[in-house]
């Protein structure tokens, strides 16, 4: 068997994401960056790895290309049982999923890199304009999220209970990119404490953009 190998960004949320979930599970893996703002992405030799030019993609040890961050999460969660990122029972990992589809489906789609250029190429969108819109959407998906998250008595330390898991890596990739466009988290404060806690764990630091040797 190869090495694993991620072919990311460390500014990319969904990277980030990947990269929380391989250091929970104690995986060693290659960094392989790809500058997104300078096209990283489209060169020949990415596409020939990933030819949707995204990131990020991960290569197993056989061979296999793996993109889409959920689905590279919840495979490693298959692979690598330990710590377990989903609940055991059903309902518990509805509700995980339910929280983590409402950044990496309802958010991140509309707010990612391609998108923004396009505001800015095509529409003529300035950098005021394209932060009113990162901030527009993260509010639009927040705010029903902070109500379900304060309410529940599902939600511990962390969105399920007291252990962090998909729902929490989403999250904490969600709030990283927030920063870069000056949402205001004071309307959030059960997502802020709970972005604050992942915050505090090895996992979470490590992966942290800031930490990437690719940084900036």
């Amino acid at each position: 068997m190869g090495e694993i190998v991620l072919h990311n960004y460390f500014r990319s949320s969904t990277s980030y994401r990947v990269r929380i979930a391989l250091e929970m599970k104690r995986l060693n893996y290659t960094y392989v960056a790809h500058h997104l703002r300078h096209g990283g992405q489209r060169e020949p030799g990415y596409l020939s790895v990933n030819p949707q030019g995204l990131v990020p993609a991960l290569v197993w040890e056989d061979g296999t290309m793996i993109t889409q961050s959920l689905a590279i999460v919840e495979f490693l969660d298959e692979v690598a049982p330990e710590p377990p990122l989903l609940p055991a029972d059903p309902l518990g990992r509805a509700r995980v999923r339910m929280l983590a589809q409402m950044v990496a489906c309802d958010i991140h789609p509309v707010n990612n890199l391609r998108i923004l250029n396009m505001l800015r190429t095509r529409f003529g969108a300035d950098d005021a304009a394209i932060a009113e819109w990162f901030r527009h959407w993260v509010a639009e998906t927040f705010a029903p999220m902070e109500k379900m998250l304060a309410e529940s008595p599902q939600t511990g330390r962390f969105c399920h209970g007291d252990t962090p898991g998909l729902a929490d890596i989403c999250l904490v990739a969600q709030v990283a990119n927030n920063g870069r466009f000056g949402v205001d988290m004071a309307p959030y404060p059960t997502i802020s404490r709970i972005a604050a806690n992942c915050m505090e764990l090895p996992a979470f630091i490590k992966a942290a953009p800031r930490n990437q040797p690719d940084a900036e």
